[in-house]
């Protein structure tokens, strides 16, 4: 746990290597789980920074740094208490970071860091005790099962047409689903949608800022993937 936090351009961030290292996760994984955020909300962009390592080769591969927000809302999906062990330790290591710049002097370090990291903890446990459906069926059916713009990419793909998630976005703006500027709302849906059922926008309370993100809902679920394969009865 040796530089749990460290000190990045004025400001505590941890990295991706050890969010993987803590939660025993693959690296590539926990990578792959930071571009999805980054991909479904411009504003995450800024919780997190590429940057390299150099593995035991001595070669440059590629990692993120990430703040607390940043940090917080990537957390909020690991459970167990590993999950709940590095949190703590988290808030421990930033407290005494705090402490050690209001001593020598210096600048400002967010605060509520431990309320932001409770938040996550409540939301991980709620996710945590939520169970699956056994069907795709009982899935698309279900308008409160809303899923990620990825994960459709991913069913659209199981039922014949292959995409992956960027090619899936990309297609959604062009189409007009979502929205195209390059602004807070980029990559958000369209209001007549959500009207229609299609999608839902999910909240994300992160200290004092909020994060939205698109889901597509059972009904969209079905809606998009007869668009695409045309396997699903009509909405």
């Amino acid at each position: 746990m040796d530089n749990l936090v460290v000190m990045k351009n004025k400001e505590a961030v941890t990295t991706s290597l050890k969010v993987a290292e803590t939660f025993s996760k693959n690296h590539r994984d926990v990578m792959k789980k930071i571009k999805n955020l980054t991909a479904q909300n411009c504003a995450v962009k800024n919780m997190f920074k590429e940057s390299t390592y150099k593995n035991n080769r001595n070669q440059s591969q590629p990692m993120y740094f990430m703040n607390r927000d940043g940090f917080t809302l990537l957390a909020v999906g690991f459970t167990g208490s590993k999950a709940m062990d590095f949190k703590l330790k988290y808030i421990q290591a930033f407290n005494q970071m705090e402490q050690e710049i209001k001593q020598n002097g210096g600048f400002e370090v967010p605060s509520n860091m431990a309320d932001a990291l409770q938040l996550a903890a409540n939301q991980a446990r709620q996710i945590d005790e939520l169970k699956p459906k056994a069907q795709f069926a009982d899935a698309v059916s279900d308008s409160k099962n809303a899923i990620l713009i990825g994960d459709l990419a991913k069913l659209i793909s199981q039922n014949g047409v292959k995409i992956g998630q960027k090619r899936l976005f990309e297609w959604l703006r062009n189409n007009d689903y979502l929205i195209k500027r390059n602004a807070l709302d980029h990559n958000m849906p369209k209001q007549k949608y959500v009207e229609q059922h299609l999608f839902i926008i999910k909240e994300h309370v992160v200290g004092t800022s909020v994060f939205k993100t698109p889901m597509v809902t059972g009904k969209g679920q079905r809606y998009f993937i007869d668009k695409f394969c045309g396997a699903l009865a009509e909405v």
